[in-house]
């Protein structure tokens, strides 16, 4: 399988170390019998207080970018705005940029295992957004 060929995904937090954790966890549970899935954290602002940054989101997203789609997946409500306003903007974000509706923890970890196996951005997505069923109790 073509590492080319795979879905990258983005995870944005306010916190760069909460997003840099999560990207962490996820590859570390897809463990090594799939492909290496491109994925990059977009945390915090760039001068690395808490927030969100379009400029780090959009880098994050073309450098996941394989052709096969991106998903981004986000924490709370302004990240979740920013990323709608790049995608209205049309040309910040790689063609196939998606933002994801999935809880950030256990929807990263669904993601990362499903493109992991090749699948295309619309299992990616399924497989994220399934996660909100998961139940813990």
């Amino acid at each position: 399988m073509a590492d080319d060929k795979l879905v990258g995904i983005v995870l944005v937090s306010h916190s760069a170390q909460v997003a840099a954790s999560v990207a962490e966890l996820a590859r570390g549970l897809a463990g090594g019998g799939g492909a290496a899935v491109p994925v990059a954290p977009a945390g915090g602002t760039e001068g690395g207080g808490l927030g969100t940054s379009a400029e780090l989101i959009a880098s994050a997203a073309a450098s996941v970018d394989r052709g096969a789609g991106v998903a981004v997946l986000t924490d709370l409500g302004s990240a979740v705005l920013t990323v709608k306003a790049l995608l209205a903007e049309g040309d910040e974000l790689p063609e196939g940029t998606r933002l994801v509706d999935a809880p950030f923890v256990e929807g990263a970890v669904a993601a990362v295992v499903t493109a992991s196996t090749g699948a295309d951005l619309d299992a990616v997505e399924a497989a994220a957004g399934e996660a909100y069923t998961y139940r813990k109790v």
